[in-house]
């Protein structure tokens, strides 16, 4: 079994460790999905992935929040950590706004 691309930490927060494989996260039906890059986050808004097999012939992961074994719910807000040491704020309370997705910390390294 190959190790996934990332970590979770805590109830809300997604480390991405992988730079070849972008992550797509998915946070129920009524939420835009956010794609995750080793350069950051933005809202993704081309066609998702059926399932992932077909995610992954596209370099990406799907990551489905409200599945069991990831936080088993829909979030207001998820935390990402990405490869260059930034860690962004996804609040879904705000999308359409700047501050759907901005820069919660830099990295100290």
């Amino acid at each position: 079994m190959q190790d996934k691309p990332f970590l979770l930490s805590g109830r809300n927060t997604i480390i991405h460790k992988v730079r070849k494989l972008d992550l797509l996260i998915l946070n129920g039906d009524d939420y835009p999905p956010v794609l995750v890059t080793h350069k950051g986050l933005k809202e993704y808004t081309g066609p998702v992935p059926d399932n992932k097999r077909d995610a992954k012939l596209l370099d990406m992961e799907l990551i489905d929040v409200t599945l069991g074994e990831i936080f088993s719910d829909e979030k207001v807000l998820i935390f990402v950590q990405t490869i260059n040491g930034k860690e962004y704020k996804v609040d879904y309370s705000k999308i359409g706004t700047p501050q759907f997705i901005t820069v919660h910390q830099d990295s100290l390294f």
